[in-house]
């Protein structure tokens, strides 16, 4: 059955515009990320991913290791492949990571990893979260080679990209996009791999994604934050597991 994760990044961007650091007597920074992962957990979501970044510039450590602990759910780290943030994984030991390019200007994860590029570490990298017992994904375009790249890394599984689709301006284009997921998981199930997806996915355009086979779990983050302003966070979770046919 088809699995919903929520991405709780855009609930730490919050606390951290206001809260940079607990100053001034009594100060409680809000609203947290750990709560908001019981929340999303306590409305049906089958797990929630957080972003750790380099720049550190929404979730911490901190939020990591309370989700954790708290979390009966999945837990996927998404991460960069830097080597504290690796030994971090390993301390910490998500369900899942999935390792995802990283700029330090972008708004969120602009594209799929360039896995080629990082041939020469992620294979190693790869191994080390593995014999750690995490379940570690790839997050990369609906391209072929981009497929068999990760296949050869050794990973579980591949998070395919749907933000092209998801930015399509026509039918005609989200269709053409659609296509390209399709043959791309079809070609990640042919090489043994497990296949997620997510990037841009919301409310209007998830049943259209719903075609693509072998899908395990979407991870989508801001559609639902953005609509639990409105509704709460338990109500938009589960409008999404609806539109996904699991609610």
């Amino acid at each position: 059955m088809l699995k919903l994760g929520v991405n709780i990044d855009h609930v730490a961007t919050l606390r951290q515009a206001r809260y940079r650091s607990a100053e001034g007597a009594g100060a409680i920074p809000e609203p947290d990320p750990v709560w908001a992962a019981i929340e999303a957990e306590l409305a049906g979501a089958n797990g929630v991913t957080v972003h750790l970044r380099e720049d550190r510039r929404h979730i911490q450590e901190r939020d990591v290791r309370l989700i954790r602990q708290t979390l009966r759910s999945s837990l996927n780290l998404e991460m960069a492949d830097a080597p504290e943030i690796v030994a971090f994984a390993e301390e910490i030991r998500p369900n899942e990571v999935c390792f995802v390019p990283e700029k330090r200007q972008e708004l969120t994860t602009e594209g799929g990893l360039n896995v080629a590029a990082g041939s020469r570490t992620l294979p190693r990298t790869v191994a080390r979260l593995r014999k750690a017992g995490i379940h570690v994904s790839l997050f990369i375009d609906p391209v072929p080679d981009r497929v068999s790249a990760a296949a050869n890394t050794g990973a579980n599984f591949v998070e395919l990209h749907t933000g092209t689709y998801a930015n399509a301006s026509n039918e005609t284009e989200a269709a053409a996009e659609v296509k390209k997921l399709i043959r791309a998981a079809e070609l990640a199930h042919k090489l043994g791999l497990r296949v997620n997806a997510g990037h841009g996915l919301n409310y209007q355009n998830t049943p259209g994604i719903l075609a693509v086979p072998y899908l395990e779990t979407l991870n989508t983050g801001h559609a639902i934050i953005s609509r639990a302003l409105f509704v709460g966070l338990r109500q938009a979770v589960r409008e999404m597991l609806t539109v996904m046919g699991i609610g």
